[in-house]
């Protein structure tokens, strides 16, 4: 069992806190683009303080963006300062709510660039929402298809089940170890098999939340010409990268505004275009989503664009929120963002694949690319022990937490990324699976015993530093010359 002499020892020869100075001075002079975001580093000051006050080392930005103060500040006040009641209605402060909800809706697509004319914003409780609503609406038949990536989340794998029940086909286009990008020549060849005449839909992410990889968004075009619609699952891509909706064209756009600007949550969107929004037939209606209904005469008829399909009352008073947070990243800008994280994850991507153990033996594996070119800052790895074997996930969140470092494990919603990745086939998953009716994650973790199965995730956002790096690779140098069953 390694000491905790030992391992403090192992700390001060890697990365001694006191060193830190020294060791951006070296950073900046290996990536001197990090010097033009300064900026950020008055915003970490004035609007992330609680970072640094709290003593938080945020490293999960993939799974929820950090908020501004001032963001929270100027909702709070227009909140105090008006009244605003239900939008459904023509009284004083329904319209009054009605203005700022279709401010909101104007914005969010002004934002992204998507032509008013060519582009409708829907509003829905998160990315997995806007992908429900396509998926249940899609007119999925026999004869028509629906391809997806390996390296999907599960909100966008969960579509396939709408497919089966209409009859079409789903198949998946696989990701390549050790990059994890697409096979690109599969792909083609999958895109080539889509009957024109039918109704094809083809999903994929603009970066996958597994392991930061950035997908062409050239195969939107590619894919439109050969008789599909596309899905594009934004998520993962817009905290750190502009996605301009004038340049490329999906057909439907899903994302969280929370994990872009941090606050509100329980708000996304689904960024449509209109002449695809009428292939979509809702299979009920409800409040809101109708101009007339009658229970006698047995009829319904929908409202046009976005208010047919937002169902029920909006989260109508978070909706101002999301003007207010999509400003504060326009004030920042995305070069500026999309630098700094470049740089950092850079940084990092070098730092941790050259540790190692004393032995020689690396000490840590990375899930994707390991330079920072066509990918975005979110790194999925595990860290391996001085004999080769892998130190479960768990234990290692458990250190983190004891160091105040917060970062995330498991598979992240993205079970196709995780088994490439992990090398899981799908006869080890069969016979897993096959086991038992039911089957929890601990369950699977026993019956998967001599592989992991998932991984640690770090990522970076508008919010990072340095700093918030360095004091990483000292908490990951720790495991240097440790044995698994001790962690």
């Amino acid at each position: 069992m390694t000491s905790a002499v030992t391992q403090n020892t192992l700390r001060q020869a890697h990365y001694p806190p006191e060193a830190l100075a020294e060791a951006q001075e070296d950073f900046l002079r290996r990536f001197p683009a990090y010097t033009h975001t300064r900026q950020l580093d008055e915003l970490r000051r004035t609007q992330y303080g609680r970072l640094d006050r709290l003593g938080h080392v945020y490293l999960d930005y993939t799974g929820g963006g950090l908020y501004a103060e001032a963001q929270v500040e100027a909702h709070r006040q227009l909140l105090l300062e008006n009244v605003f009641g239900n939008p459904h209605s023509g009284n004083p402060t329904s319209l009054a709510m009605t203005r700022l909800v279709e401010r909101a809706r104007a914005y969010t697509l002004e934002f992204f660039n998507a032509p008013p004319q060519e582009y409708v914003c829907i509003f829905t409780q998160n990315a997995s929402g806007a992908l429900k609503l396509v998926g249940e609406a899609y007119p999925f038949a026999r004869g028509g298809r629906y391809l997806l990536t390996f390296d999907n989340h599960n909100s966008v794998n969960g579509i396939r089940e709408f497919a089966r029940r209409g009859g079409a086909q789903y198949v998946y286009a696989p990701i390549l170890p050790p990059d994890l990008r697409i096979d690109a020549g599969r792909l083609e060849s999958l895109l080539a098999e889509a009957d024109p005449a039918a109704d094809n839909l083809f999903a994929y992410p603009a970066q996958s939340n597994f392991s930061g990889v950035q997908h062409s968004l050239e195969w939107i075009a590619r894919a439109q010409a050969r008789g599909w619609d596309v899905l594009l699952d934004a998520a993962a891509f817009t905290p750190a990268n502009r996605l301009d909706l004038s340049a490329v064209r999906p057909d439907f756009v899903v994302l969280s505004f929370y994990k872009i600007f941090g606050y509100p949550t329980g708000v996304g969107a689904l960024l449509a275009r209109r002449q695809k929004l009428g292939k979509l037939h809702r299979p009920w209606f409800a409040g809101g989503t109708i101009t007339v209904a009658s229970v006698q005469g047995d009829r319904y008829y929908l409202h046009e664009g976005a208010e047919g399909f937002e169902d029920g009352t909006l989260n109508y008073l978070s909706l101002p929120a999301v003007e207010i947070g999509l400003r504060h990243i326009q004030s920042i800008g995305y070069d500026i963002i999309h630098t700094r994280v470049h740089a950092l994850c850079g940084w990092l991507l070098e730092e941790m694949t050259a540790l190692r153990h004393p032995n020689g033996l690396p000490l840590v594996k990375i899930y994707g690319p390991e330079s920072a070119e066509g990918r975005g800052a979110t790194i999925a790895f595990n860290f391996f022990d001085r004999n080769g074997h892998f130190i479960d996930h768990l234990r290692v969140e458990e250190r983190a937490n004891r160091a105040g470092i917060s970062l995330r494990t498991g598979c992240f919603c993205n079970p196709g990324g995780g088994e490439t990745a992990l090398g899981l086939s799908a006869d080890e998953l069969t016979t897993c699976f096959s086991l038992s009716q039911r089957m929890e994650y601990q369950d699977f973790r026993r019956c998967i015993n001599d592989k992991s199965t998932g991984a640690v995730r770090v990522s970076l956002g508008l919010a990072s530093t340095f700093a918030d790096a360095y004091r990483f690779m000292t908490f990951a140098a720790a495991f240097s010359d440790c044995c698994a069953e001790s962690v």
